[in-house]
C-alpha cells in the first residue's frame, strides 16, 4: 500500500503570490499595524523573516507603507517587490538588496553593498550614504538616487531610468551602457563608457579617461531642464558645470553583416 503521506518539510512549503515555492513560509508575524502603515524590528531576523514579513505585510494584510528597523546590512532584502509600495529601511544593507523591483518606493538612510537595484523595472530607490561597486546593474527604468560615492561600473548594462549619484563614481562606470541616463555630481574614475551602446552620462566633476567609443557632446537646453527637474524632485543640489558623454557609435558597425552572416544571406 503506497504511503500518501506529505512529509513534514513538504507540509510547510507554499505557493507565493508569485507561483514560487517558499520553503519557510512562516513570516515572524511581529509587525506593528496601523492602518495602511506597518512597521517591524529586523535586528532579530534572518534575511527570509525580514523579506517573508515584508510580503505578509504588502500581499496579506494589505499594507503600502512599511519601515524596517535595524536591518543589520544583512544581503538580498526587500528583492522582487512587484507592487506599488512605500518602503523606508532605517540602516543599512548588504549585497543585491531591493532588486528586481517594480514599482516600489524605498528609501535607505544608510549604507548599501554591491548590486543594489540590481534589474530594477520601475519605482525610485534613495539612498542616503555611500553605495558599492555594480550600483543600478542593469536598471531597466525608474530612478536611482545615491546621495553618497558609489564604486565601480555603476550602471554596467543600463536599459534604462535614471541613476544620479551625489558623489564620486568609480571606474567603468556605464559600462555597455544601452539605454538610459546617469548624472554624477562628482568625479569618474577611468574608462567611462567604455563600450556604451546608447544613452547620455553627465558629469559634474573630473574625469579620469574615456572607455572605449565614449565621447563627449554638447549640452543641450533639453539635457540642463531634465537635471534641473530630477534635483528639484529629490532637493539635490546641482554643480556649476556639467558634461555630457555619449557613444561615438564607431565601435560597432550595425550596417555590415558579420562573414558568417553574410554566407547565410548571399
Amino acid at each position: 500500500m503506497t504511503d500518501t503521506t506529505v512529509p513534514p518539510v513538504e507540509q510547510s512549503r507554499r505557493v507565493d503570490h508569485r507561483g514560487l515555492a517558499e520553503p519557510d513560509a512562516k513570516p515572524p508575524n511581529i509587525a506593528t499595524v496601523s492602518g495602511r502603515s506597518a512597521e517591524f524590528d529586523a535586528a532579530e531576523l534572518t534575511t527570509r523573516q525580514i523579506n517573508l514579513e515584508l510580503r505578509r505585510l504588502l500581499h496579506a494584510e494589505g499594507v503600502t507603507e512599511v519601515t524596517i528597523q535595524n536591518p543589520g546590512a544583512k544581503h538580498s532584502i526587500a528583492v522582487g517587490l512587484l507592487t506599488r509600495c512605500r518602503i523606508r529601511i532605517n540602516g543599512s544593507l548588504g549585497y543585491f538588496g531591493c532588486g528586481l523591483v517594480d514599482g516600489a518606493e524605498i528609501h535607505i538612510t544608510g549604507r548599501v553593498g554591491w548590486s543594489v537595484a540590481e534589474n530594477m523595472m520601475s519605482g525610485v530607490i534613495v539612498i542616503d550614504k555611500n553605495a558599492g561597486s555594480l550600483t543600478g546593474a542593469a536598471l531597466r527604468g525608474g530612478d536611482l538616487v545615491v546621495r553618497g560615492h558609489v564604486g565601480a561600473r555603476t550602471g554596467i548594462d543600463q536599459k534604462g531610468g535614471t541613476i544620479i549619484v551625489g558623489g564620486d563614481t568609480g571606474s567603468m562606470t556605464g559600462f555597455m551602457m544601452q539605454r538610459g541616463r546617469q548624472i554624477i555630481c562628482g568625479d569618474a574614475g577611468p574608462g567611462l563608457g567604455d563600450s556604451m551602446y546608447d544613452g547620455q552620462i553627465y558629469v559634474g566633476g573630473k574625469v579620469a579617461s574615456l572607455g572605449v567609443d565614449c565621447v563627449e557632446a554638447v549640452l543641450t537646453p533639453a539635457d540642463d531642464e531634465l537635471i534641473d527637474r530630477k534635483f528639484g524632485i529629490y532637493g539635490m543640489q546641482r554643480p556649476d558645470r556639467f558634461r555630457k558623454f555619449v557613444c561615438g557609435k564607431k565601435l560597432w558597425n550595425y550596417d555590415n553583416l558579420e562573414p558568417n552572416e553574410r554566407k547565410l544571406v548571399l
